[in-house]
Order: structure tokens, then C-alpha cells, then sequence
């Protein structure tokens, strides 16, 4: 091992480990044995039958997952930034809505959304006379909100403490260098935040997508609720759920890798 000119030994980085190491080709033949076994011992004749009603079920899912993920992260900000810099009245808001939703089964607040406040909507006539009626007589605006309120709750507390864990010193640094509390916040403060969060941003993610099939017990029309009709339809158990459960498989690993690809490209080491 080489030495540092003070004579301490030089740090070398670890090796990167192999692809082909024994328990992961262990694991790929096991994964190759199941998936003959699948497709050679079972009956996959009904598949080109609702292959477009897959399609569909799969885009209301990920419309589902995106739309709720994204703008259930624009409100996450400003609820873990009141929690730490904010007047106690809007951090005691915030602090109480994260409270709520996190301490309540999702399912819970689905069903409050769509069977109390959905029918509490339908006793005003100028509720059902307005433009929105259309809208709020379905069921997918519910699922949005739940599904949307729960990302934000989550990700809001965990944006709390990105923000209190942001070095004050960096913060005095960019005032002393005469930036606005504005300025600061978009160039200093958000940014570092976001990646401290990046990893955690990634597994709430894949949980948010491991949600999304409760939206099925309000009548929405997504992949699980399509797999479903395909079971009633066919009296088929476990290829219509083999098949749901390799769908979602591939799509967690998608989000896994493009959430470490950005973690690859942004330095969050050490921050």
C-alpha cells in the first residue's frame, strides 16, 4: 500500500464489485427457472385476448404514480420549510397535517375522500350544476388527492429535517455574500436539501407505486383493477397475479435505476 507524504497510508478506493459474483448468477437461475416453469406449465392463452386493457390499466397507473409524486413533492417543500423556518402557526399546521396522514391507513383516507366527501358534494345542486361536476362525480380525483396528500405528508417531514440538517454555516456564508432570502433558498438551501433526500426520494417512489392499486377499491381503472376483472373473467389465480407482479417488478426497477443514475451524477457524498 502506498503512503501519503506524512507518511500515513494513501486511501484507496474499494474495488467495484462484479456483476457475475456466485449469488447473483445463483439468483438469475433461480429467476430463469421460475420464468420457463411459468410460461412452459401455464395457460397464457387469454393474454392476447386483454393485452390493450393491460396497456391502459398500466398508463392510468403510472399517470397515477407521476402526477401524485410530482406535485405531491411541490407541496412537501413549503411543509418541511414552515417546520423549520416558518412563523409556529404554519409550522404547527404543517407539523399536525403530517401527523394526521401518516398516523391514518391510506385506504382510510381513500375511502373518507370518496364515499364521505364525494357524497357530501352530490346533496348540492350547485355543486352538480357547476363545471366541475363532471370531474367530481368520478372517482379518480379522490384517488389523486389521497394518493397525493399521502406523498406529501411523507415527504414533507422527511424534507423537514433535509432543512434542518443543511449546514447553517453555508447559509451565513451565501448572506455574507450579500445574497436575498429568496436567492438563498434557490441556490443554496433547496438544492442541498434535495440531496440529502435524493436516496429517500427513491424508496418513497416505489412505495407510492406499491399504493397505487387501492385506487381500485373506488371503481378506478388501473392495472390491478384490470387484472382482477381478467381473474373474474378467465377463473384464473395465479397467471393474471404472476403477471401483475412481474409488471410491477420491471417498473421498480426502472425507478431504482434512474433514481441512482441521478445520485451517480449529483454529489450527495457527505453532505
Amino acid at each position: 500500500m502506498s503512503e501519503a507524504p506524512s507518511g500515513m497510508p494513501a486511501y484507496l478506493p474499494p474495488k467495484a464489485r462484479g456483476f457475475l459474483e456466485p449469488h447473483r448468477i445463483l439468483l438469475m437461475a433461480i429467476f430463469a427457472v421460475i420464468l420457463f416453469c411459468a410460461i412452459w406449465f401455464m395457460r397464457w392463452d387469454w393474454l392476447p385476448k386483454y393485452q390493450w386493457r393491460l396497456v391502459a390499466g398500466l398508463w392510468q397507473t403510472l399517470l397515477m404514480l407521476f402526477s401524485t409524486a410530482f406535485i405531491g413533492f411541490l407541496l412537501a417543500v413549503p411543509i418541511g420549510l414552515v417546520q423549520v423556518s416558518g412563523p409556529w402557526p404554519l409550522a404547527w399546521l404543517a407539523r399536525g397535517f403530517c401527523t394526521l396522514i401518516r398516523g391514518t391507513p391510506l385506504l382510510l383516507q381513500l375511502w373518507l375522500l370518496y364515499y364521505g366527501l364525494g357524497s357530501v358534494f352530490a346533496q348540492y345542486p350547485e355543486i352538480r350544476s357547476s363545471i366541475f361536476w363532471p370531474y367530481l362525480r368520478q372517482a379518480w380525483p379522490y384517488g389523486f388527492a389521497a394518493l397525493m396528500l399521502s406523498f406529501a405528508a411523507y415527504e414533507g417531514e422527511i424534507m423537514r429535517g433535509a432543512f434542518a440538517g443543511v449546514p447553517k454555516g453555508e447559509l451565513e456564508a451565501a448572506r455574507a455574500f450579500g445574497m436575498g432570502r429568496f436567492t438563498v433558498f434557490r441556490r443554496i438551501w433547496l438544492p442541498r436539501a434535495v440531496h440529502r433526500v435524493l436516496p429517500t426520494l427513491n424508496g418513497e417512489t416505489v412505495l407510492q407505486l406499491k399504493s397505487t392499486p387501492l385506487v381500485a377499491t373506488i371503481t378506478v381503472i388501473d392495472l390491478y383493477a384490470v387484472v382482477s376483472k381478467i381473474r373474474q373473467d378467465t377463473f384464473l389465480t395465479y397467471e393474471p397475479l404472476l403477471l401483475l407482479a412481474l409488471i410491477y417488478l420491471c417498473l421498480t426497477g426502472i425507478l431504482v435505476m434512474t433514481f441512482r443514475y441521478f445520485e451517480n451524477r449529483i454529489p450527495t457524498r457527505g453532505a
